[in-house]
């Protein structure tokens, strides 16, 4: 039997809807078996960090190599599937956003995050929590959300029956509270009072279902490095509590760090081997890690959950060194491999084979088709937009399962940068790397060059994406042309959609 070749193989669109996906049957019947043997619908734990790089797992070739062994998250990798082609988006707001609607950003409207209070955010959006609470499962938020402020966009509006964190993002507030970093505000009254004028709050917030957030403590530095611990406590609380309950359960776990700038907890605060708070925080991390694991399995619940742990987004270099690792090119906010390529575990004991790797392609916006698969819910999927998503169920759960996704797309905000397809990706436009204006290798910075021909790197050959390939590789461009089309053809019966920069107000779904 010849093997699987995702360029050569084409695949099926299920509806007008749908993101066309690859159909191994083998794949769904033996998937299938196992979902018809359980006795329930699982539990899912998603745990995503913030800025961790590719590598800095151990079981990614980072760990101890590079002053932070990650023992919890090796022995996950080890127990469950690897995935080494996971995909965010290029930052965090539209990464969080797409795992919860199972759209691109330039169909939510989150091309990027929203900053200091400003409106807009995911409401109006069909999401996760609010599909897998149709079909009966409790939803806890607990950590960082940053997909907006606005009380229509908040946690407990948008699916979860409880939120236990913050609103905003890490650097929002402790920077300006840091001598180090602004002593024009540390040491001006007035700009200090500025500062705490601007309309964000300064709080982490405690909310239930539909009601209004209460202020819990004000984010100081000294609470800041305290955060990460606070929530663990809050999510180990309701899994032993959800351990008397005959209902799954959704827990969306997203961690403090390890955002710059880190203040570890007093704890770990030097005890990485490179004794540097980054790495600190990475320690921190994969304890947290640990202790939640370690939960499930006391309480009896670990073969009845899912476990999948990603990060959302590349490192963010212009904090170097207070940034993470990535072997490819360029970093957060751009969509070279550096910028877009995370970590990504799925652990499942007794469910998911152990010590699986695989390449195959995985988008954050699989999550939730997968989710609703796994739930036995997939009818609830909206039909009145289009989500890009795939279910791939079948991928994680046979023994040698394929990815049932042919491309990843590439954006970049509004504008449309690539896609990729097997070993080869497609280059339409990206950020420069130049890193002249910060003390990085790119990312948020530089500009955004057009080229004026495609380029085609082989990833496996090139992952740094150096060596355009393209006038070698002629026989590819019309499969990748004709991939572009058909995704971009996608925008003229459901148009793209902004929120970020617009009042709230002037949003509209993709079915006005």
């Amino acid at each position: 039997m010849p093997k699987f070749d995702a360029i050569a193989t084409s695949t099926v669109r299920k509806a007008d809807h749908l993101e066309p996906g690859f159909v191994h049957k083998a794949d769904i019947e033996i998937a299938a078996r196992k979902l018809a043997a359980r006795k329930r619908k699982p539990n899912i734990l998603i745990y995503l960090m913030d800025d961790v790089g590719w590598g800095d797992f151990g079981c990614y070739g980072g760990g101890v190599a590079v002053g932070a062994p990650t023992p919890n998250f090796d022995k996950i990798a080890r127990g469950g599937l690897q995935l080494t082609s996971c995909y965010s988006e290029p930052s965090c707001s539209p990464s969080r956003a797409t795992l919860h609607t199972g759209r691109v950003p330039n169909r939510h409207g989150l091309h990027r995050p929203p900053m200091y209070g400003e409106p807009g955010g995911l409401q109006g959006e069909v999401t996760l929590p609010m599909l897998l609470g149709q079909a009966g499962y409790t939803t806890q938020a607990v950590g960082k959300w940053h997909i907006g402020e606005n009380i229509e966009s908040q946690p407990q509006n948008v699916g979860y029956d409880d939120f236990y964190g913050f609103l905003s993002v890490s650097d929002m507030y402790t920077e300006w509270r840091d001598p180090h970093f602004f002593p024009e505000i540390v040491y001006s009254d007035a700009r200090t009072e500025w500062i705490k004028n601007m309309p964000f709050n300064r709080c982490f917030v405690h909310a239930t279902k539909g009601k209004e957030a209460t202020n819990v403590e004000e984010v100081t530095i000294p609470v800041l490095s305290e955060l990460d611990e606070k929530w663990c406590r809050y999510s180990i609380d309701f899994i032993k509590k959800q351990a008397k309950s005959d209902k799954p359960w959704l827990l969306y776990h997203c961690t403090r760090g390890a955002h710059f700038d880190n203040y570890p907890h007093e704890k770990y605060l030097g005890k990485s081997p490179a004794r540097h708070p980054y790495k600190d925080t990475l320690l921190e991390l994969d304890e947290i890690m640990g202790r939640l694991v370690e939960a499930l399995r006391e309480s009896g619940q670990l073969e009845d959950t899912l476990i999948f742990i990603s990060s959302d987004n590349g490192p963010h270099m212009e904090t170097w060194p207070d940034a993470a690792f990535t072997p490819f090119r360029c970093a957060k906010g751009s969509t070279w491999e550096g910028g877009v390529r995370v970590p990504g575990l799925l652990y499942w004991p007794g469910t998911i084979d152990a010590g699986r790797q695989s390449d195959g392609l995985f988008d954050f916006n699989d999550i939730l088709p997968t989710a609703l698969a796994l739930a036995g819910a997939s009818d609830l999927l909206p039909a009145d937009r289009y989500i890009d998503g795939i279910d791939q169920s079948s991928f994680i759960l046979a023994p040698n399962g394929l990815s049932s996704r042919k491309y990843h797309y590439y954006w970049l905000s509004q504008t449309f940068s690539g896609l990729r397809c097997g070993e080869y990706k497609m280059v339409l436009s990206a950020t420069s790397d130049d890193s002249t204006d910060a003390a990085g290798t790119g990312g948020f910075t530089g500009v955004l060059e057009r080229f004026a021909y495609p380029r085609l790197y082989n990833l496996y050959l090139d992952p740094k994406e150096q060596h355009n390939y393209l006038t070698r590789k002629l026989a590819y461009v019309e499969a990748f042309q004709l991939g572009m089309r058909n995704h971009l053809g996608t925008f003229k019966r459901f148009p793209p959609k902004k929120v970020m920069g617009i009042k709230v107000a002037d949003t509209r779904s993709p079915s006005s």
